[in-house]
């Protein structure tokens, strides 16, 4: 059994107001065994399309490689917006050692809950996938109800959205939104290519594709 740990700690700056919600990174990044195009730092992974998507839409010129500078560029960035990452799932276990999420066993949550009141100013949680099992709102509505809490759906239309008051008073609430992006992982095409929008959107232009569709989700929210 291959135990999957988190190699990074949450980062999150002081003044941040959203954080990006993921699982965990490939195993590789558990061991250190990178490939030259990774980067050691959150979504690192050359397979990945957050940083590729953030790239394009704030023109960031990132590089993609193994080195300090790749991940200050990432971590000065996030600095910049006032966005931080706070992965849910701390550790599991696998049989098989890939990248899938419902490949996860004996998994240990991380209290995202607890940095949620460690940083006051964070109202927006960006899940980087859904509901699915194993994927982050999934995790985080078990993390919720371990809390006494629940989410309250505000739009059932792709990308998901949802509230939830963490302090649960009427007299001083503190609502913090949720927003359940498509994933930005290569297993997730096939779900975008099923999707009405992404259908009506490649019939009106034959070169859109799902890189496209993701930018113009996370630009609204990002």
């Amino acid at each position: 059994m291959f135990k999957h740990y988190h190699p990074y700690k949450p980062f999150i700056p002081e003044h941040a107001t959203k954080l990006i919600v993921g699982t965990l990174p490939p195993p590789r990044f558990t061991v250190g065994d990178l490939k030259p195009a990774d980067v050691d730092f959150c979504y690192g992974s050359s397979d990945g399309q957050l940083w590729k998507i953030l790239d394009e839409i704030f023109q960031l010129n990132l590089k993609y490689e193994t080195t300090e500078e790749a991940v200050s560029q990432r971590k000065n960035f996030l600095i910049e917006r006032g966005i931080g990452i706070c992965d849910i799932v701390e550790s599991a276990e696998r049989e098989k050692i890939d990248a899938s999420d419902l490949g996860m066993q004996n998994i240990i949550l991380r209290d995202l809950i607890g940095y949620l009141k460690q940083f006051p100013n964070v109202d927006t949680l960006l899940f980087t996938g859904g509901n699915s099992k194993n994927g982050p709102e999934y995790f985080f509505r078990k993390h919720l109800k371990d809390n006494h809490l629940k989410l309250e759906l505000i739009s059932n239309q792709v990308p998901r959205i949802h509230q939830f008051d963490i302090l649960s008073s009427k007299n001083n609430p503190r609502i913090i939104t949720t927003v359940s992006l498509t994933a930005p992982s290569g297993a997730a095409n096939r779900a975008v290519g099923s999707m009405p929008l992404y259908k009506q959107l490649k019939q009106k232009n034959p070169e859109f594709n799902t890189l496209d569709f993701r930018m113009m989700q996370y630009r609204e929210f990002f």
